[in-house]
């Protein structure tokens, strides 16, 4: 499994299209070919971008839910709601659709950022005030979800 390192700054134009930089395109690089998957963050207004490979191992994981308890059917119909195959083109555009454009509220200003094995894409302003909201109490934060308890 590879793990995406770095925050980027991007431009999205009229049609959706954002440009990726080249150190970002080099870190998706061997990834190209099989495509990539994008979808709605469940916890923050942003979009998710899988690689292929990826999205198959949480597929093969959501497959395995049983389709005969309705909680199970409700999470799997809202969490792939609106999820697209996409590719990055030979500029190294990606072209987000419209509608998942408009559920993360992007406009101009974008971010893309590394969630080890895949990309957030936010608005730049929805992006700075996760990071300021996440920042109060940080170390408490990392110390409930990373400490271990034993050591």
């Amino acid at each position: 499994m590879q793990h995406f390192v770095g925050t980027y700054e991007c431009k999205a134009d009229d049609k959706g299209r954002i440009m990726l930089p080249i150190s970002l395109k080099k870190q998706l690089s061997d990834k190209l070919k099989n495509g990539f998957v994008i979808k709605r963050a469940v916890f923050n207004k942003c979009l998710e971008l899988y690689p292929l490979k990826e999205w198959d191992s949480l597929m093969e994981r959501i497959n395995k839910l049983n389709r005969f308890n309705k909680k199970n059917i409700d999470f799997i119909r809202r969490f792939t709601a609106g999820v697209r195959q996409i590719d990055i083109d030979i500029s190294g555009r990606i072209l987000i659709p419209k509608d998942l454009i408009n559920n993360a509220k992007i406009k101009k200003e974008v971010v893309v950022s590394s969630a080890v094995n895949i990309l957030e894409i936010w608005d730049k302003t929805y992006y700075e005030n996760a990071i300021d909201d996440a920042k109060f109490d940080f170390g408490s934060l990392a110390e409930e979800v990373m400490g271990d308890k034993d050591e």
